[in-house]
This record gives C-alpha cells, sequence and structure tokens, in this order.
C-alpha cells in the first residue's frame, strides 16, 4: 500500500483514520480483507482508512464472524468499538429472514458522550450498508427519539435508562433482537446501571438465539459473572500488556502546594504550548475556578461537568474536537468513552481518588499509537492517593522540580491579555472622544447664527417707536437710558488728568501705610468707588 493513500484517508475522515504518525507494532499483520467480512463492509473500511486489524480485532473478530459470544478486554483506544460494530453489520447481512422485523440489534453504552459516538462511528462505518441507527439518551429530543425508533431501525444506540423508558411505553419490542452489545460493562457497574442491564436482558431472546458481545476496559469478577449468566458461553480475549498505562505516554509528576496549582499550569501551560489538551479535577467547584483563571490569561477553554445541559455537552465536545477551543477542563464524567483525536496532553490538576480513573484519564492521550504526556499534580489534599495508583499501574511515577521560572512563565500570557484589553479601551477612549468633538463643532457652525440674529434684534429695537419710561413720582433723571450707556466712552476711575505713573505712586503709597498700621484695608476697586461717590 503506498503512503499517499494513509494521508489521503486521514484527510478524508480524520476520525476514524490511524493516525500518520502511527506506531507499526499497534497493528498487527491481519488484513481485514482476509476475515469473513463482505465485500461492501470491506469497501468502507477502505474508504475510511482501516487496512490491518489492532490485536483486539484481530482475536475477537474471527471468532465473532463464527457466531461465538465474546467477552474482550482491550486498553482504551485500541479498537474495540469497530471491532463489535463489524460483527453487528456481519450478523445483520447474514440474516435471510423472509420478512425482517425490528429493531434487530441494540448496544447499551453506560454514557451518553459514548453513546453519541458509537452512533457517530457506526454511521462512518456503514456508507453503503442499508442500515437504519436510532440514538436515544436522556436530556434532550424526547420526541424526536420516540418518533425515530418508531420508524423501524435496524440498530439502537443508547443508554439504559432512556432505553428502559422507551420500552416500559411500548415504542419498540426487543424480541427480535439478534446482536446484543455490551460496552464499558465495568462501567455499568460503576455508576449504579447492573439492575437496567439485567431487565434488559431478560427481555431478550435467549442467550443462544442472539450474538452477544461484552467489552471493557477491565475486567473484574462481577463482570465475568454478569457475561456467564446473560451469554451463551463466551470466549474470553484480553489484550493486556504487562503495563497498565501505554509506553507511548511520557508520565511526569510535580508537587506543588494547594495554591502554587493555578500558577503551575499556566506556566507550563505557556511552556509546552500543546495543540489540544484536557485538564482533569475533581470536583465541579475547582473546574469552575481553574476555568476562570485559565479564560482571564487568554486561554480558549471549555467546561465539561456532570450537570451541563446535553445540547450544550455536544456542542462543547464537538467546538473541542474541532478546534474551536484547544484546552478542556473536566471531571471523570469525559474520562471514558471519548475518542477526541491529537490530544497531546493530560493534566491531573486533581489526582484521581479511583486508581482505575488514573489510567483512563491519562488513555485520552497516546490513542491509536501516538505519543502523549500525562502531568499530574500532587498537592497537599489528594496526595495520599498516590501510593494507590503507582501500585495499580506498577511503576513510580517520575517526580519533577518545581522552578521559579515556571510558576512565573504563564505571567507572560496574562501581560499579553491585558495589553490586547489595553489596546482595546485604547481605542474605545479615542472613539468616545472623536464622539465627543461632534457636538462642539456643531456648536461652532451655529455662533454665526447667533451673531447675525442680535444684529437683526439690533435693527429692529431703533426702528421701534420711542417708550415712555417715565413713572409717577420718579425723577426723570433717574431712568436708564440704554442707547447713552452703549454710545458713552469708557472712562478711566480717576481724574483724566492722572497719569498711569501717578496711578501707580498712589497705590504703592496706600500699601505701605496698610502694611504700617498693621490693618487690611480693602483694595479700591471701580466698584468700591463707586459705591462710595453713590453713598
Amino acid at each position: 500500500m503506498q503512503a499517499g493513500y494513509f494521508v489521503n484517508a486521514f484527510q478524508r475522515n480524520s476520525f476514524f483514520s490511524y493516525p500518520i504518525n502511527m506506531k507499526k507494532t499497534h497493528l498487527t499483520e491481519t488484513q481485514f480483507s482476509n476475515l469473513e467480512l463482505s465485500n461492501i463492509i470491506i469497501k468502507g473500511l477502505k474508504e475510511a482508512g482501516f487496512i490491518n486489524c489492532s490485536p483486539i480485532q484481530d482475536r475477537a473478530l474471527p471468532l465473532l464472524l463464527r457466531g461465538k459470544d465474546v467477552a474482550g478486554q482491550a486498553q482504551t483506544g485500541t479498537g474495540k468499538t469497530a471491532t463489535f460494530l463489524l460483527a453487528t453489520f456481519q450478523q445483520l447481512l447474514n440474516d435471510e429472514s423472509k420478512k425482517i422485523k425490528y429493531p434487530r440489534a441494540i448496544i447499551i453504552a453506560p454514557t451518553r458522550e459514548l453513546a453519541i459516538q458509537i452512533h457517530k462511528d457506526a454511521v462512518q462505518l456503514s456508507p453503503h450498508l442499508n442500515l437504519k441507527f436510532a440514538l436515544v439518551y436522556g436530556g434532550t429530543d424526547y420526541k424526536k427519539q420516540q418518533t425515530k425508533l418508531k420508524s423501524n431501525v435496524d440498530v439502537i444506540i443508547g443508554t439504559p435508562g432512556r432505553i428502559i423508558d422507551f420500552y416500559k411505553q411500548n415504542v419498540f419490542s426487543m424480541d427480535n433482537i439478534q446482536v446484543m452489545v455490551l460496552d464499558e460493562a465495568d462501567r455499568m457497574f460503576d455508576l449504579g446501571f447492573i439492575k437496567d442491564i439485567r431487565f434488559l436482558l431478560r427481555r431478550m431472546p435467549p442467550p443462544e438465539k442472539r450474538l452477544n458481545l461484552l467489552f471493557s476496559a477491565t475486567m473484574s469478577y462481577k463482570v465475568m459473572e454478569l457475561a456467564y449468566e446473560h451469554m451463551n458461553n463466551p470466549v474470553t480475549v484480553k489484550i493486556e500488556m504487562e503495563e497498565k498505562t501505554s509506553k507511548a505516554i511520557r508520565q511526569i509528576a510535580y508537587c506543588p502546594a494547594n495554591d502554587q496549582k493555578t500558577p503551575l499550569l499556566l506556566g507550563l501551560l505557556r511552556i509546552l504550548e500543546p495543540e489540544r489538551s484536557i485538564v482533569f479535577v475533581n470536583t465541579k467547584r475547582s473546574a469552575e475556578h481553574l476555568n476562570r483563571a485559565l479564560r482571564k490569561r487568554g486561554y480558549r477553554t471549555s467546561l465539561l461537568s456532570g450537570d451541563v445541559p446535553q445540547e450544550k455537552r455536544q456542542r462543547l465536545l464537538n467546538d473541542f474536537q474541532e478546534s474551536r477551543t484547544t484546552l478542556m477542563i473536566a471531571t471523570d464524567v469525559a474520562a471514558r468513552g471519548l475518542h477526541i483525536p491529537d490530544v497531546s496532553h493530560v493534566f491531573n490538576y486533581d489526582l484521581p481518588q479511583d486508581v482505575e480513573d488514573y489510567v483512563h484519564r491519562i488513555g485520552r492521550t497516546a490513542r491509536f499509537g501516538a505519543s502523549g504526556e500525562a502531568i499530574s499534580f500532587i498537592c497537599e489534599e489528594y496526595a495520599y492517593y498516590l501510593p494507590d495508583i503507582e501500585d495499580f499501574i506498577k511503576e513510580k511515577i517520575p517526580v519533577e522540580s518545581i522552578t521559579d521560572d515556571l510558576l512565573t512563565a504563564g505571567e507572560g500570557k496574562k501581560a499579553e491579555a491585558e495589553s490586547a484589553k489595553s489596546d482595546e479601551a485604547s481605542v474605545n477612549v479615542e472613539a468616545s472622544l472623536a464622539e465627543e468633538q461632534v457636538p462642539e463643532m456643531q456648536e461652532e457652525s451655529q455662533l454665526p447664527l447667533t451673531e447675525d440674529l442680535h444684529e437683526n434684534m439690533t435693527e429692529m429695537a431703533e426702528q421701534a417707536e420711542p417708550v415712555d419710561n417715565a413713572m409717577p413720582g420718579r425723577p426723570e433723571s433717574s431712568l436708564v437710558d440704554i442707547d447713552a450707556i452703549d454710545a458713552a466712552p469708557v472712562q478711566s476711575d480717576g481724574p483724566s488728568e492722572l497719569s498711569s505713573q501717578n496711578s501707580s505712586e498712589t497705590m504703592l503709597s496706600e500699601s505701605e501705610s496698610e502694611s504700617e498700621s498693621g490693618e487690611i484695608k480693602p483694595a479700591s476697586t471701580p466698584g468700591n468707588r463707586e459705591s462710595q461717590e453713590t453713598t
């Protein structure tokens, strides 16, 4: 196969193609074309970029294609989803019933995110198959999902609660189920769904009359008990390496004080400049605090927690997958089942309280054989979880020192954000000043009109007939003649024969006399002299 084919396939469908930098050891020599898959399925696989099988596909698919039940265990990101989807497609294509009854297959996932992801995978892997899928989960689109289920769908993909809800309302029947898939079975136990799962399994045809697939990242005793109770002598397929975590993930840790965690994260983001990263926290409160701090520094973030409405949750995931946001802050609700490509760094801002959650968290990076980094903060509050994590993964996590440069590196991003805000504020100030100048210009343009109006009023006053201003009992000399005042020349305060020099000498002598007597006399002003003369 030519290298260019991989590049073109990856560009056409980056979600379902193997990354170009995939390690050769991640895939087997077995090709899908060598398996008992229909040509129409092989055609879709080639278009999606699938040529060689992963280890779980290599071992599980031959058994499933011959009708054997399988309980599979493999590390996350190794192709479990494609395994049970291909087996389901082939089983439905083999159905030679004269009258097809719906629905024919059901795929149960523990979370809405995982159900949505499986549905997306199913659509992209079956472009040439005439199969109808119904995606059902809680929180949104109840009527729309109900209408879809009534339209004779082949495969139902959803969460246990919503599936049971529609089933109890007789929206669909499970009497004709030919394939049952239970994904992330161990997570079903963790989330308390096991009673719901048993309710559904008991209302399907007997295990020997259907193909049963169970997949899980970990295979506990409870999971195996469930498998043997509701499956037909399943074959256990384990793809488990000696290491719990992938060697492609570089794990390191820092030991910050609680008040150093945010500056440390900012410094690492500034230095590493990850293209796409996930920051895991343990509580919603911590997530909201961290989200505000990062946004103030100019980072494009998405906050994903358990109480985010479903429509908003899906929009946040799409924004992150399409790089409209490059940094996701998430609780453990997003730790499993999400297939987000090109996550280069995972930060454990809080160490997880469950050791398996650590494996699932860091499994968001280094998917499909790519490399990645997992950086954990061993803070004062969660440090006591570290020994259990290291015992579970059977290795020590190297601890690196925290330098002053690392703690202050993040302030550069803050300065840039503040500078951008300052520039924006300057632009706004200039705009407001320009707006203030407009009324002033308008006032200046109206001044000539005011002067013309004054001249017109003066002409009208001169042309008007004289008015007798005299009042009974008032001397005629006391009347004020406005025209005389306007025409009278301006006279000086003192006698006309005094020169300006004599006035200066007079003022000086008055000042000296005031200083000698120590009394401050009121200054001699034209107004004062006028009042004295009037008196």
